[in-house]
């Protein structure tokens, strides 16, 4: 029974909040929409305070509030998870208020809805490239911020996912072979491509490896009149493997096509 009157009561506030709500919305007091789309920001509720600071922007424009309001709608959708929104919102306050009060973090925040946007690597990576570059103008507009640091680390972090994506994609072209086609030409170029683009890559290993690896599989699967010579591109970039990595994770495989590779060549 008490459950009951409890229960009631709690749908007769929420009802009579949701009313007032409500009211506000449909108000032409914009000042009160402000004051409570704050209240209900510092209380979480982020998706009807965007609501009510979107209704009273246009009233604001020109005025001293403005700036603080684009900013606190953006705020409000980056937490509620809409991060298109967040971006629209933030990239609109760069645009309005360059030097605003919110500048800073207002760019960083670009930067920092892209990256929560940027999907799993095996997808398109469209927002990953737009986080790498909102980043990117954060650092140079802002290079002794506080926030330098994990601008830096988040954005190193985007440039590993692309690279992990084209490692992906240099594994599939390897496993794929001669299928339809010389896919082992493809996993060198896609290889040696990424080792151009990401240079400092934590996967620089793999690519490296994965180079050799395709070169000596298109010798083994090679026409005769082709070997000789794939062999001894083959043995080339054993060389650069292993001058890179002397002691490293695949050496021991290097070692081993270098050895079959010498064995395979006429002269």
């Amino acid at each position: 029974m008490k459950k009951s009157v409890l229960y009631i009561i709690t749908l007769a506030m929420m009802l009579s909040s949701c009313s007032a709500y409500q009211k506000l919305l449909k108000s032409n007091d914009q000042q009160a929409k402000v004051e409570r789309a704050k209240e209900l920001h510092a209380k979480g509720d982020y998706m009807r305070a965007a609501t009510l600071l979107e209704s009273a922007a246009p009233h604001f424009k020109g005025t001293p509030q403005a700036g603080p309001i684009l900013f606190l709608i953006a705020d409000s959708h980056f937490r509620n998870k809409n991060y298109q929104s967040a971006i629209n919102y933030f990239t609109a306050y760069n645009n309005n208020f360059p030097r605003g009060e919110h500048a800073m973090e207002s760019r960083f925040m670009v930067g920092y809805s892209y990256y929560m946007m940027s999907p799993d690597p095996k997808l398109d990576q469209s927002a990953t490239h737009s986080a790498i570059n909102a980043f990117q103008i954060f650092l140079e507009l802002f290079p002794y911020s506080e926030r330098v640091s994990e601008a830096s680390k988040l954005q190193l972090e985007m440039y590993e996912k692309l690279a992990f994506k084209e490692l992906l994609n240099a594994r599939l072209y390897f496993k794929l072979g001669n299928y339809q086609g010389n896919n082992y030409l493809s996993a060198i170029i896609v290889s040696q491509n990424a080792l151009n683009d990401f240079p400092f890559t934590q996967y620089r290993e793999e690519f490296q490896i994965l180079i050799m690896r395709a070169k000596y599989m298109q010798a083994v699967k090679s026409i005769e009149a082709r070997k000789d010579q794939r062999y001894r591109d083959a043995i080339d970039e054993y060389f650069v493997y292993s001058s890179e990595y002397p002691t490293g994770k695949y050496i021991k495989e290097a070692e081993k096509m270098l050895e079959d590779s010498r064995k395979n060549i006429k002269n």
